[in-house]
């Protein structure tokens, strides 16, 4: 489930928008979560939310309570982030996964196409449905082979996207970001988990931060969050396609670690936990952003290091 800038979570299928019935303007699904709420902000800063929106929670898997706040905003642009986004948590519930995320976005393709059709309709999806990738980087012609419940949901939504596009005229961007971690990002994640460990630690007076992880010679592709959002925004004016939204490099659990470690106040050391290690995980992967690059000029902008600096000093904030 996503959360929010406060981590406190979003009930699953509502999503927070902003509407405006005065003007034409951009609308939000998942406007609580965690790349939401960055979004929200982003948007506001390019000047693309009203003075002063209404604020509605809107049932996503509500066919027709869709079609309703889509004809009431009528916007010019979607962005649909809200989503069932735990991929550990899709093992234990599959079906919630892969029915929720379908249906709700099943609801606001019918939702834009019938009530907004000249609006753009971005679409975020995940880096996880290409699987473990056998070329590096990725590009988006590589095959959709997700490994979990949750990439799969998400290449099912990447494929209904793609064919309401085709079937329909539809102006339809198709995301796939990887990892984005920063400020805000829940203890479910990789990078949340471990910061939140190192600033329990600190609070405690511990005399040094044990961190618990999986394998630290797994990898991913990270990229900061504030930089995904802006990704987003630019993508609403691409052509309507596939892109790779990443940083286009790998970085092990363990250089995460030495990150924290520079930036702790304890010091830190780590103990592989045997129930955090996963058996089907496509984390050894990067992507190619080269797509995106050409269409929006968009590129990744904040270091990782930041990233890592910024999310430590938000979980210390949150935990007093």
């Amino acid at each position: 489930m996503p959360q929010d800038v406060t981590a406190q979570s979003q009930p699953l299928g509502h999503a927070e928008e902003e509407l405006n019935p005065g003007t034409r303007a951009p609308l939000v699904t998942g406007g609580g979560g965690f790349a939401g709420a960055h979004l929200i902000q982003q948007l506001a800063h390019a000047g693309r939310t009203p003075a002063a929106p209404a604020r509605s929670e809107l049932d996503l898997l509500d066919a027709e309570a869709v079609r309703r706040g889509v004809g009431q905003a009528r916007p010019d642009a979607v962005f649909h982030l809200a989503a069932f986004s735990s991929p550990r948590r899709s093992w234990e519930h599959p079906d919630e996964a892969l029915l929720t995320n379908i249906q709700m976005t099943l609801n606001v393709l019918e939702a834009v196409r019938t009530q907004a059709p000249g609006a753009a309709l971005v679409l975020v999806g995940s880096g996880q449905a290409y699987g473990n990738a056998g070329l590096l980087p990725v590009t988006e012609e590589a095959p959709l082979e997700p490994l979990s419940p949750y990439a799969v949901s998400k290449a099912a939504c990447d494929m209904l996207g793609r064919q309401y596009a085709v079937a329909h005229a539809m102006h339809v961007v198709r995301l796939r970001p990887f990892n984005h971690a920063g400020p805000g990002q829940a203890d479910e994640y990789v990078l949340g988990s471990l910061a939140s460990q190192v600033a329990a630690a600190e609070l405690r007076g511990a005399s040094e931060a044990v961190l618990r992880t999986g394998d630290t010679a797994s990898a991913r592709d990270f990229t900061d969050v504030r930089d995904v959002v802006r990704a987003y925004v630019l993508a609403a004016e691409a052509e309507a396609g596939a892109y790779n939204v990443c940083s286009g490099r790998r970085t092990t659990i363990g250089e995460l670690i030495d990150l924290l470690d520079a930036e702790a106040h304890v010091p830190v050391r780590h103990e592989v936990d045997p129930q955090r290690l996963r058996t089907h995980d496509a984390g050894g992967i990067c992507g190619s952003h080269g797509r995106l690059t050409a269409a929006t000029g968009w590129k990744p902008e904040i270091p990782l290091e930041q990233t890592v600096r910024d999310t430590l000093a938000w979980w210390r904030r949150r935990l007093r």
